[in-house]
């Protein structure tokens, strides 16, 4: 009775299994029996942190919105793609509107940003091509450069059309400061090669930042991947933000952030709700002249005089100078000589973001520092509060050797 009562429940089961199993279809490769009822992907992303892109599922195909793709961009500036299950119809109405098969085949990266997201994904395989190959830090990619099993490309209006044509990807991951950075893009796009901008680094939060991960899975439906990755970092950083959140005001060391800068004749602050003010403020710092109508409540730098940062930041607890070939204190002082007067170099609290940078000067700060915020901020906590975190060791930030 007991065996018969147990063969009943498993044909019920298989019955009201199977339904469910046909709507939620996720598939890596070309559907060849199309059901326009099947949701072709049960494995879904949103934005909790970015703000430069959306995307909207249908059964067969995804809407992905690019809100900002250049700073200052506006509505009409906006770009859109709809990615198509491969082995499906194409929806009626996008005319204009650049249609990509998907899951996407072999891509080539105009960016160094691109690159943790595709290995973290486990899509290192469809990588075939990058902007520039002195420049990377993945140790997987260095190893792909080695075995020649990567082409460089250039970028911008330097970029190789006829090398990108030659090795034909099914897309091109790519940036642009400025709607006249796009002029090269048409003659790819005419020519069959889907160009996609991918505008991680105008987000405002480092978290914002890295989540650009979910929007890359779009592209190959690795959307579980991209909510595991993701959640996992997110769940840490906040983690992380919570050893500083009860500090008092007192206890949380003034930071003086970036360097003068000769060729823009300015010192750029980051506002308060920029990534670099979030960092600070989240490892527990206090931002010098964060409170200046300039920075507070403000997303963007701004400059400031050198005068005007020597006379805020003169006694400020720590530095991070932001700058490039800069190997030590001595160095950084042969910029400007006034920069001795700070108590931050005299007392040899100044770091630099460089300890991970290559021959050519490649810095993983920009690669996989901006694909995982989080150990960029227990640097960041490590150097303002050590004791909060005893074990860690510096990934990104270097302290820089004192003046001889």
């Amino acid at each position: 009775m007991k065996a018969r009562l147990l063969l009943l429940v498993l044909f019920l089961l298989a019955f009201s299994v199977a339904p469910l199993a046909a709507q939620e279809a996720a598939v890596a490769e070309c559907v060849t029996d199309y059901d326009p009822e099947v949701d072709y992907f049960p494995d879904k992303v949103e934005p909790e942190f970015s703000q430069g892109w959306q995307v909207e599922y249908h059964n067969n195909y995804k809407v992905v919105d690019v809100l900002t793709p250049f700073p200052g961009a506006t509505d009409a500036d906006a770009i859109q793609y709809v990615l198509v299950q491969c082995g499906t119809p194409a929806p009626e109405g996008f005319e204009d509107t650049q249609i990509i098969e998907i899951p996407a085949g072999d891509v080539i990266a105009l960016g160094t940003s691109y690159i943790p997201q595709l290995n973290e994904l486990g899509l290192l395989d469809h990588l075939i091509g990058l902007d520039n190959l002195a420049f990377v830090s993945t140790p997987e990619v260095l190893d792909m450069i080695a075995q020649g099993k990567l082409i460089e490309v250039g970028s911008g209006a330097s970029i190789n059309v006829e090398a990108v044509l030659d090795a034909e990807p099914s897309m091109v991951m790519t940036f642009v400061y400025s709607a006249s950075d796009a002029d090269v893009h048409p003659a790819l796009i005419d020519a069959g090669i889907p160009v996609v901008i991918a505008s991680d680094y105008i987000e405002h939060s480092p978290l914002g930042q890295a989540e650009w991960i979910k929007f890359t899975s779009l592209f190959y439906n690795a959307e579980a991947q991209a909510n595991e990755v993701f959640d996992a970092k997110a769940e840490e950083y906040q983690a992380l933000a919570d050893l500083t959140a009860g500090l008092s005001d007192e206890d949380k060391p003034t930071v003086l952030w970036n360097s003068y800068t000769s060729y823009s004749n300015a010192w750029w602050i980051p506002g308060s709700e920029s990534f670099a003010g979030q960092f600070v403020r989240d490892a527990g710092g206090t931002l010098i002249l964060g409170g200046d109508p300039q920075v507070a409540g403000n997303i963007d730098a701004s400059p400031f005089d050198f005068e005007v940062v020597y006379e805020a930041g003169l006694d400020a607890d720590l530095w991070f100078p932001g700058t490039f070939g800069v190997r030590t204190l001595d160095d950084l002082i042969a910029q400007d000589e006034r920069y001795a007067d700070f108590t931050a170099a005299q007392n040899g609290a100044v770091y630099n973001f460089d300890a991970r940078e290559n021959a050519n000067g490649g810095n993983d700060y920009f690669e996989n520092g901006v694909a995982n915020p989080q150990d960029v901020l227990a640097d960041l906590i490590k150097i303002m509060h050590p004791e909060l975190l005893p074990d860690h060791e510096l990934i990104y930030f270097r302290q820089l050797p004192p003046v001889e």
